[in-house]
């Protein structure tokens, strides 16, 4: 091992064990918070040689993980599964940065070129309401997803269309809209290979990232 990989790898270690020492006790009874995810970035970039892009996979939800908190998700993460969401396919994971992210596949979300919302959705967005209202430290950021089939532009704004369509439906069961973000990614954050059936289907989706912020 040459002393350069040697060095990246002692600047990784000694970011981790910096992360883990300013956990505050809220973290210590919940998920990591964003120092610690932002720590990680910065340890993945010593290592990869690309910081930015390694701070993007610590704090998870790009510039709004500045104000995130660590929180407790083990209610609202049971509530959204016993929603409907497990028996969908949806997922319910905690992530490293602090945040909840609830990806929902296309196959439950919409029909093809459509932003119209699926009948079998809604109780799951519902669940995802009920939290926001119930917790109001708790703020929401939808992305939308597509796969890489088709025109950049089209993609884009379809992406963008399903990520809104979410956070409207939140809005009008009572969420503030000043707590909710919707962006679209169109095809520019795969998650699967674009060359195979199966890769396009992951990679056509949505995720809502649950976050809690300092009041």
């Amino acid at each position: 091992m040459n002393r350069r990989i040697l060095n990246k790898i002692t600047i990784a270690c000694a970011v981790g064990v910096l992360a883990a020492g300013c956990a505050t006790e809220q973290q210590n009874r919940a998920a990591i918070g964003t120092g610690a995810g932002a720590a990680l970035g910065a340890g993945l970039g010593a290592l990869i040689g690309d910081s930015s892009r390694a701070a993007a996979i610590g704090a998870g939800i790009g510039a709004v993980a500045g104000g995130v908190v660590g929180y407790n998700w083990g209610g609202i993460k049971r509530d959204v599964e016993q929603s409907g969401a497990t028996g969908l396919g949806i997922d319910v994971i905690e992530q490293p940065d602090g945040t909840l992210k609830v990806n929902i596949p296309s196959n439950v979300s919409f029909d093809t070129n459509s932003f119209a919302l699926k009948p079998e959705l809604l109780p799951v967005l519902d669940s995802v309401a009920r939290a926001l209202k119930q917790h109001p430290q708790v703020r929401a950021k939808v992305v939308g997803h597509t796969d890489s089939t088709g025109q950049l532009a089209y993609n884009q704004k379809l992406s963008e269309n399903r990520a809104r369509a979410v956070t409207e439906y939140l809005t009008r069961q009572g969420v503030p809209q000043a707590e909710l973000m919707a962006e679209g990614r169109g095809p520019n954050d795969p998650i699967a290979d674009n060359g195979t059936a199966e890769g396009r289907a992951a990679n056509r989706r949505v995720e809502i990232f649950l976050y809690a912020v300092q009041q």
